[in-house]
């Protein structure tokens, strides 16, 4: 049978008395390598700024300090970043949880709208904003109702009347410390909330997934545990990482993956964090070549255009011992490909998700590539079986729904019990993904049962843009699926069933036919942020359902791909894609 359970043995103790700032700061673990004294943790990409451990507990102790005297922030009460990359994420963050907060992050490319939402679902009381978004930060807390003396800014703005990081860090350190530090007794770690991440549901607006302080330390434990970074008895060859390695973390701190695993991962490590704000090639590979950048965690977009731009040539990239993607499927042949363009790094492929705190498996350290197609091996402490779609266990080697337990799953939705208990089932998490499982704990990842849309990484669910699309004036019935597409993985295409009017409008001239697509587009990319916009649109007389009337997906999707690949889609979707 396709199950693989934990042993007792396979994990040291994981602490469940502290948060993870006490956890990443101030304590040490069997597993943990020790640093040098003097070694960056942090550095700022455009000026090369390096922050170390103590002005990160400094400038933590300092905002802490102030968030306390100015607004009394404490236990539970949450607070939004709204911002790219920066080298202080990690400041506003672990502020606010040695005061007992919850820190959600949202995407910097949401729309007012979007923005709204997560600060509505999350109840956050204070918003940290880059300046480039602040229009946009300020439409959605004028939307809620959040006081503008509660947005403060990352960097200052000149003649700007919201505070700064900056000037609150100042004012903090200045004053007398009126916060105390929140200290969690033993067992409190497994439920005291540390995030409220949000990840796309197969239903209607994305949900806020509850991460715990104990489950984002147990993963780390976990990951370090199945490289084992202190053993002295793993072959050197075997060693992937070492105390000053260097990682470009250009993988968005929003997003499980880059917030996890590169930043919290990467400073238990003993690695250095380049903090890229945005991605570019052009700007990551300077990154690379500038500082001598040993590990890359990208995503399967990103490695493509490694691989097939001509600039690469250009700089020197023998420093990347290793590469890992994740968020999407790699195939064999772009494994192979990325070993062309870097001779010397190991090259893997990991899974995971933001309900699963993130790494359920990691790549092969033994060799230079893994099994082709294989998402990784299990790592220490996660159970998994292999269901059939008759409720059976697969066997070893056969398909289907994959379930996982781990000490670093997430506690659940946040204010959705009814999406929890459809997730979360007596201790199992379903991940709505196809999975073959062998006996050697290799998963390889056959199709999502889920019906997210992947764009570079992001999650997109169609049934997000159908509900949006049905406001359309024009719009009878809707369906959205994800087609390929080199650069971005997937892209949302819609069927459209016209209404009367719109479809006699349509049918008396090719121009109105454009007029209409091209207002079905709009209607999206003026509300969605960049990632949700529509690659194309296809008039059809009817989407096709079950008797239930459940959207039948896959035939269209199947239809979708038959289109591109026969040159059928139309002039306008041929456009835009």
């Amino acid at each position: 049978m396709a199950e693989i359970l934990a042993s007792k043995d396979d994990l040291p103790y994981i602490p469940d008395d502290v948060l993870l700032p006490q956890f990443l700061l101030d304590m040490h673990h069997p597993l943990r390598p020790v640093r040098s004294a003097p070694q960056a943790w942090l550095i700022e990409e455009a000026t090369g700024r390096k922050v170390g451990s103590d002005e990160l507990r400094a400038r933590t102790h300092g905002l802490a300090n102030a968030l306390k005297l100015c607004w009394n922030v404490g236990e539970d009460d949450v607070a939004c970043i709204f911002s790219p990359n920066h080298v202080d994420y990690l400041v506003v963050m672990w502020a606010v949880q040695k005061l007992g907060g919850v820190v959600t992050t949202s995407n910097p490319m949401y729309t007012s709208e979007e923005l709204a939402h997560q600060l509505e679902l999350s109840k956050a009381r204070l918003l940290f904003v880059h300046p480039a978004m602040l229009a946009v930060a300020t439409q959605a807390a004028h939307t809620v109702g959040l006081p503008y003396d509660r947005i403060v800014l990352f960097d200052s703005i000149p003649t700007s009347p919201h505070p700064n990081l900056q000037e609150l860090i100042k004012f903090g350190l200045g004053s007398r410390q009126e916060y105390t530090e929140r200290r969690l007794k033993p067992g409190e770690a497994r439920t005291k909330l540390a995030l409220l991440l949000f990840s796309s549901g197969t239903t209607g607006k994305p949900k806020a997934v509850m991460v715990s302080h104990y489950g984002l330390v147990a993963n780390i434990v976990q990951v370090a545990q199945y490289i084992k970074p202190t053993d002295e008895s793993v072959p050197s060859e075997w060693r992937r990482f070492h105390v000053g390695d260097v990682s470009l973390g250009v993988l968005p701190f929003f997003h499980a993956y880059g917030l996890h695993f590169v930043l919290f991962f990467g400073m238990f490590i003993g690695m250095t964090v380049v903090v890229s704000p945005r991605y570019s090639l052009e700007r990551m590979l300077q990154s690379i070549q500038q500082y001598k950048v040993t590990h890359l965690w990208l995503v399967p977009p990103q490695a493509i255009m490694i691989c097939k731009s001509s600039i690469v040539k250009n700089y020197d990239l023998s420093s990347v011992q290793m590469v890992a993607c994740g968020a999407a499927p790699v195939s064999a042949e772009l494994t192979d490909q990325l070993t062309k363009v870097l001779p010397n790094a190991l090259v893997g492929q990991g899974y995971g998700m933001t309900e699963t705190s993130t790494m359920i498996t990691m790549c092969q350290l033994d060799k230079r590539t893994g099994t082709p197609g294989c998402a990784g091996f299990l790592i220490p402490g996660v159970e998994a079986r292999v269901f059939k779609a008759d409720g059976t266990l697969a066997q070893f080697g056969e398909p289907g729904e994959l379930y996982l337990k781990s000490p670093s799953l997430s506690l659940g939705y946040y204010n959705n019990p009814k999406a929890t208990a459809e997730t979360f089932q007596d201790g199992w998490l379903r991940t709505g993904d196809e999975v073959k499982l062998n006996k050697n704990r290799e998963v390889f990842v056959v199709d999502r049962i889920k019906e997210f849309i992947k764009v570079r990484a992001f999650q997109v669910a169609p049934s997000e843009l159908e509900g949006h699309l049905l406001d359309h004036p024009d719009v009878a019935d809707v369906c959205v699926v994800g087609i390929p597409d080199d650069y971005s993985g997937e892209l949302p295409f819609a069927f459209i069933v016209l209404n009367h009017s719109a479809r006699v409008r349509v049918e008396g001239t090719p121009q109105e036919k454009a007029t209409v697509g091209d207002s079905v587009m709009k209607h999206v990319s003026d509300h969605k942020a960049h990632f949700k916009w529509l690659g194309g649109v296809e008039f059809v007389d009817a989407i096709p359902k079950n008797p239930s009337g459940k959207l039948l997906r896959r035939v269209l999707r199947e239809e979708a791909k038959a289109m591109l690949g026969s040159g059928r889609l139309s002039t306008l979707a041929k456009a835009k894609l």
